[in-house]
């Protein structure tokens, strides 16, 4: 299952009111944040401190998650990693699934479950965002809307909750799964 990938898109849509927000025109593009340390610098941090070792299959997991941005699962990732095998060696399938494990645990990645899979993303120097989820093609699409965060402020102030954050999910089908002529029985004979 390939997870497609619309990032830093940015939407002009006309909006209903919600929740006392007036529609106008927004720009839902993602921002950018700074970060001290590496990706790999921070997850060797987060292992020391825990009395782990850093592995060589670690790195190459590390490396090759975050060379680039795409939502993906553990079996996209290990058939990715075998067929870019590095010194002879492949990466197990046990210790694709325990780095992802380690890397959601050290805030470096976010899992979501989507259409029965868990999906992967990268969360460290990444903003905070939501994301519409194409229910036929699987295509992700974020973005950022001042208005949800807002929301959340208001609902927090209401019922006297922390909130240490979010994630907000629209499932749908997207124009292009919506353009396709959809397939008939008559077409098939």
């Amino acid at each position: 299952m390939h997870f497609h990938l619309l990032t830093k898109l940015t939407l002009h849509a006309h909006l209903p009111a919600v929740a006392g927000l007036a529609a106008m025109e927004h720009d839902f593009s993602l921002g950018t944040v700074q970060v001290s340390l590496a990706p790999q610098e921070r997850f060797e941090e987060f292992l020391q401190s825990r009395g782990k070792r850093v592995t060589q299959q670690r790195k190459i997991i590390v490396e090759e998650v975050f060379k680039r941005h795409d939502h993906f699962d553990a079996e996209d990732l290990i058939v990715h990693l075998n067929a870019n095998v590095v010194g002879g060696r492949r990466v197990s399938r046990p210790t694709v699934y325990r780095t992802l494990s380690e890397l959601v645990d050290s805030g470096l990645l976010r899992s979501m479950t989507l259409g029965g899979r868990t999906v992967y993303e990268h969360d460290y120097g990444y903003p905070q965002h939501d994301h519409l989820h194409c229910q036929k093609c699987n295509k992700l699409i974020e973005f950022h809307s001042d208005e949800v965060a807002q929301i959340g402020e208001a609902l927090a102030r209401q019922y006297q909750f922390r909130v240490t954050g979010h994630r907000l999910i629209f499932t749908g089908i997207c124009a292009d799964c919506r353009s396709q002529r959809p397939t008939r029985k008559l077409d098939l004979v």
